[in-house]
């Protein structure tokens, strides 16, 4: 697919929104505590009912050499982070002689843990808020279940790189967030924390983007900026108020 030119957007515009589609793994919650939670969750399983599959996956490097592979000999699975993770659980029981049968198992041990997430102070109180005014839309690349998370009355829809087929940047799957929400592209605000994936995607796509930058980092010099930039997400409500 060819990439279209992003040319500098223009000033935000609050009054040409009518909907927003929004990230969820580090704009509503920080992912990272969360995946380290439901991986030592997942050891203690492991440790329980496939011991020597725990000791091979005890070891970084035998993970990481795990990971590789199944990235190189399964890209179909690129898009769904599930997927890679199950199949990865399955090769390390396959490899240490265990029953592959657990990786289904295990991985839902995992996946339950993955969802008991801790939102950012800011992050329940914006989404009621926008929710009040707007369709909101999720746009997500990972797994996270908004209605497993406890969101779900929040959010008109939630599209997933592993339903939808294909994840952010590509533009298809703003397109299809902005058709879930009722509005046209350029009527939608698109919210994220990932300068590629949320800013520079959102603006390829034809959305307006809030980049939400909670740790001060710099937005690339050689990058189209994003339409507005707010360090949390009752910042973003204000300027939409």
């Amino acid at each position: 697919m060819n990439t279209p030119e992003i040319r500098s957007p223009a000033a935000f515009d609050p009054e040409r929104v009518r909907g927003i589609t929004i990230d969820l793994d580090d704009t509503l919650w920080p992912i990272w505590p969360t995946i380290e939670r439901a991986e030592r969750v997942l050891a203690a399983w492991l440790a329980e009912h496939a011991p020597a599959a725990a000791a091979l996956a005890g070891s970084p490097a035998a993970l990481r050499e795990v990971r590789n592979h199944i990235q190189t000999t399964r890209p179909d699975l690129h898009h769904d982070l599930s997927a890679l993770r199950r199949e990865s659980i399955r090769l390390v029981l396959e490899r240490a002689g265990d029953n592959p049968a657990l990786a289904e198992p295990a991985f839902e041990v995992f996946f339950a843990e993955r969802q008991r997430v801790e939102l950012f102070d800011d992050a329940l109180p914006a989404l009621e808020w926008l929710a009040a005014r707007y369709p909101v839309v999720a746009l997500s690349n990972g797994n996270a279940d908004v209605h497993r998370v406890g969101l779900g009355r929040h959010f008109r829809a939630a599209l997933s790189a592993r339903e939808f087929g294909v994840g952010k940047p590509d533009e298809r799957i703003f397109h299809a967030g902005a058709q879930a929400a009722g509005a046209e592209p350029q009527h939608i605000l698109h919210v994220g924390d990932d300068i590629h994936l949320d800013g520079v995607g959102g603006l390829r796509a034809g959305l307006q983007v809030a980049w939400v930058n909670r740790h001060d980092h710099p937005w690339p010099a050689d990058a189209p900026a994003p339409h507005v930039t707010v360090s949390d997400l009752l910042s973003l409500c204000r300027l939409l108020a």
